[in-house]
Formats: C-alpha cells, sequence, structure tokens
C-alpha cells in the first residue's frame, strides 16, 4: 500500500515536470516579462530615491522592503532598487567603515559578517546576505577610487 502511495506520488511530480517543460511556450515568456518589468519598475523607484538621499537611506530603504519579500525574484528586484538607488546616492560619511574588502571568493569572515549583519536587523533570508554582499562589493569600489584619487 504504502508503494502504491510513493509510486503515485512520484508519478504526479513527474507528471507536473513533463507538463510544464511541454507548455513553457505559454507561460514562460510571460513569466519572463513580468520579471523584467518588475526590475525595470524598482530600478526607476531606486534612481528616484538615491536622487534624495544617501547610501545608507538607501540601504535601509532596502532591506526594510525586503524584509516584507521572499524569493528569487524579489531578492533580484531589491538588488536591482539598491544598486541604482546608490548609483545616484550622496555618500554617507562612515557607511563602509565595518565592512569587510570585497572579494571574489568569500572567505567565512565575510559570511560571517553577513549572518551576523541580518540577524542584527532580523532579517532571516537567504537574500539579505546577497544584498550585504552588494554592500561590501559598493564599499570596496569606493575605498579603491579614493585609494587612486589620493595618488
Amino acid at each position: 500500500m504504502v508503494k502504491k502511495i510513493v509510486l503515485a506520488i512520484l508519478l504526479l511530480i513527474v507528471g507536473g515536470i513533463l507538463l510544464a517543460w511541454f507548455t513553457q511556450s505559454y507561460w514562460l515568456d510571460d513569466w519572463n516579462q513580468n520579471l523584467a518589468d518588475q526590475t525595470t519598475e524598482y530600478r526607476e523607484r531606486g534612481l528616484a530615491l538615491g536622487g534624495e538621499a544617501d547610501q545608507r537611506r538607501c540601504f535601509e530603504e532596502t532591506l526594510t522592503a525586503f524584509d516584507r519579500c521572499s524569493g528569487f525574484a524579489c531578492t533580484i528586484s531589491h538588488g536591482k532598487f539598491l544598486k541604482a538607488c546608490w548609483s545616484v546616492a550622496k555618500p554617507t560619511p562612515g557607511f563602509c567603515d565595518e565592512v569587510p574588502a570585497f572579494n571574489e571568493e568569500r572567505s567565512d569572515d565575510d559570511k560571517s559578517w553577513a549572518r551576523h549583519e541580518c540577524w542584527g536587523r532580523d532579517i532571516r533570508g537567504e537574500g539579505c546576505r546577497l544584498l550585504m554582499r552588494q554592500q561590501q562589493q559598493m564599499c570596496s569600489i569606493q575605498r579603491s577610487q579614493a585609494a587612486s584619487v589620493a595618488q
């Protein structure tokens, strides 16, 4: 009896995957277009906020909004918002002081820093760590630009 139930569940899963695969031409284009539209909207909103805000406000607004959503598309949209906002925002003195340098390959210290920053803000999603990674990258770029100007 248990084997029949497991087999039925397995067949339903395989059937669902096959159905999604064969009907992707009906839904995949719409899904991609919706994601692109949403990304564009978030980017435009980020540019609008960044024009009147500093880096810290961009970051805080992103994390506050991000905490109310979940999923891959949400992380992408908020990442676009944050980058757009930072691209036109005023620098915030001290914003990068405690942020570790960005490295392509994350170290255990980088992971620990991001995890603790997210936990300290009571944000539990993996996407929060990706937003923290964007902060690392932006701060590292600022530091290198400041170093090259100082030379």
